[in-house]
């Protein structure tokens, strides 16, 4: 039976245009061909790529954020609470008014102070500047590093119709093969990593995103879309690092050149990711195809997978737009739409002094228990 399952899974029809199969991929003549078998090796390369960012970040982005003066200021954390803790980690770490209220009873501590307790406790939660800095250090240099690879003139980056040129016949070169291994490893490095990286407002994007691309990247090199798939990566490693220096400037404080860099990036991902990929690489994919072939599954695959990440882009795009209109007219730093900024100690400081001019007025604490020793249950 799992003889025959495999047959149907493997069977010509579904990877392949009428009258070409997986004999084509057969090495012969000193002509190499891409295998399912050698995708194995992505998994100890995204596994050394794990290794080499936490050596990077240490060796390398930590001293580099102390010269351009990436500083953390000072987070107050949160006064244990065992009430309020376990009520931030098992059900929500925003509470609803009548939760707030509820706890407040529960503690025996103002509504003012259960507020001020979880603003506190979901600060400590965010990753901080350094951290920040760090993650965008090493993805800058890791794209930057990819595009530079991958930028060798090739002649279907030109005439893209070449890709489909004697498909799917064409032989693999070393180069094509060490990029495709190291830009799938370090995708699912990304994924390995997902749980400890920074946390963004577009979480479940990056991640439909991560699995796409990987996706794609594995079921080009399969059926040997190669020529296709290192375009579409260069799409993307041309605007990814742009982006990623704009971060690490405006994390540095450096608001002129963070501005620039991002200007930069917006024109990029706008370039190749709403015209360049839509109108030429994806049209090369998807319309071109059918005057050569017939449609087949992998031809439907891979084409939805290119209109999945189309989408994305377009989503991101909307957000970089959002920005760009923010930072222009005021010339102010760029803010990432993305990140959950830190919430603000000002309004509870401002509480905190009119309860200790009430307590040196003679104000009672009515009995009530407060959450330490600096604040008082108010009514």
């Amino acid at each position: 039976m799992l003889s025959r399952l495999s047959e149907m899974i493997w069977a010509d029809w579904i990877w392949f245009p009428v009258g070409h199969g997986w004999d084509d991929l057969k090495d012969h003549d000193g002509k190499v061909f891409p295998k399912p078998k050698d995708l194995w090796a992505t998994i100890p390369i995204a596994l050394c790529f794990l290794v080499i960012r936490q050596i990077f970040e240490r060796t390398v982005a930590t001293p580099l954020a102390s010269l351009l003066g990436v500083t953390d200021k000072k987070r107050i954390c949160a006064p244990p609470n065992p009430v309020l803790e376990a009520y931030f980690c098992s059900t929500s770490k925003h509470p609803t008014q009548s939760s707030i209220e509820s706890l407040s009873k529960q503690t025996g501590c103002s509504v003012r102070q259960v507020q001020r307790w979880f603003r506190q406790r979901r600060n400590q939660d965010r990753p901080s500047k350094l951290k920040k800095f760090q993650e965008a250090w090493y993805l800058q240099s890791s794209h930057l590093t990819h595009f530079l690879y991958l930028i060798e003139y090739k002649p279907w980056f030109h005439d893209m119709k070449l890709m489909w040129d004697d498909f799917p016949k064409m032989p693999l070169l070393p180069s094509q093969y060490w990029y495709y291994m190291i830009e799938l490893g370090f995708y699912l490095s990304l994924i390995f990593s997902v749980a400890s990286d920074v946390k963004r407002k577009d979480f479940k994007e990056q991640i439909v995103h991560h699995i796409a691309t990987i996706s794609l990247i594995s079921f080009s090199w399969l059926v040997n879309y190669i020529r296709g798939g290192t375009l579409v990566m260069l799409v993307h490693d041309s605007a990814d690092y742009l982006m990623e220096s704009a971060k690490m400037f405006n994390y540095a404080g450096w608001r002129k050149t963070c501005n620039c860099m991002f200007t930069m990036f917006a024109a990029v991902f706008i370039v190749t990711r709403l015209v360049i990929l839509p109108f030429w690489i994806i049209h090369t994919t998807l319309v071109y195809p059918l005057t050569l072939y017939s449609p087949f599954l992998g031809f439907y695959f891979f084409n939805g997978l290119m209109l999945v990440l189309q989408v994305l882009h377009i989503f991101w795009a909307v957000l970089i737009l959002r920005m760009v209109i923010k930072f222009l007219p005021g010339n102010e730093i760029v803010e990432d739409e993305r990140s959950d900024k830190e919430e603000t100690e000002s309004e509870d400081e401002g509480a905190d002094r009119e309860l200790r001019e009430k307590s040196k007025n003679g104000h009672m604490q009515n009995g009530h228990a407060a959450l330490n020793n600096n604040h008082s249950k108010r009514d």
